[in-house]
C-alpha cells in the first residue's frame, strides 16, 4: 500500500511540479528556471543526504557507471516537459508522457533491461497502451 500512496504522490508532484516549472520558464526563461529547479533538488537532496541518509556515497564508484547518467536524464526531463507543457495543454502533455513512461517501463520489463525482473508484455498490455492513445486522441479533439 505504501508504494502505492508513494506512487499517487509522485505523479501528482510530476504534474504540478511541471507546470510550476513551464510558469517560471515563462518568466524568467527556460534554461535559467531549469538551473533554479536542478540547483534547488541539489541543495535539498544534500540535506535530505546528512539528515535521513544511511548509505554510503563512497560506494558510487563500485555501480554501473551507465547509471550515473540518471542526472542527465534529470535534466532532460524537467527541459522536455516544460517544453511539452508550454506547446500543449498540461493535460494533453501529461497523457502523452504518461503513455511514454509505461511504453518504456514495459520494455524494460519484457527484455528485463537495466537489471530489472523480466516480466512478460501481454497483448493486454497492448490494448491498454492503445486505450490510453485514443484517450489522449479523443480529448485533443476539438468539439
Amino acid at each position: 500500500m505504501f508504494g502505492i500512496l508513494m506512487s499517487i504522490l509522485a505523479g501528482a508532484a510530476m504534474s504540478i511540479q511541471g507546470v510550476m516549472n513551464t510558469r517560471l520558464g515563462e518568466g524568467i526563461g527556460l534554461y535559467e528556471s531549469n538551473a533554479f529547479v536542478q540547483g534547488t533538488a541539489f541543495v535539498l537532496s544534500l540535506i535530505a543526504m546528512w539528515v535521513l541518509g544511511n548509505g554510503d556515497f563512497k560506494a558510487i564508484t563500485q555501480v554501473n557507471k551507465l547509471y550515473w547518467l540518471g542526472g542527465v536524464l534529470g535534466l532532460i526531463i524537467t527541459i522536455t516537459v516544460m517544453v511539452g507543457i508550454g506547446n500543449l495543454s498540461p493535460t494533453v502533455a501529461i497523457s502523452i508522457i504518461l503513455i511514454s513512461q509505461l511504453l518504456v517501463a514495459a520494455i524494460i520489463d519484457a527484455f528485463g533491461l537495466l537489471g530489472a525482473e523480466k516480466i512478460a508484455f501481454h497483448w493486454t498490455k497492448f490494448l491498454g497502451l492503445g486505450l490510453m492513445i485514443g484517450g489522449v486522441v479523443l480529448f485533443k479533439l476539438k468539439s
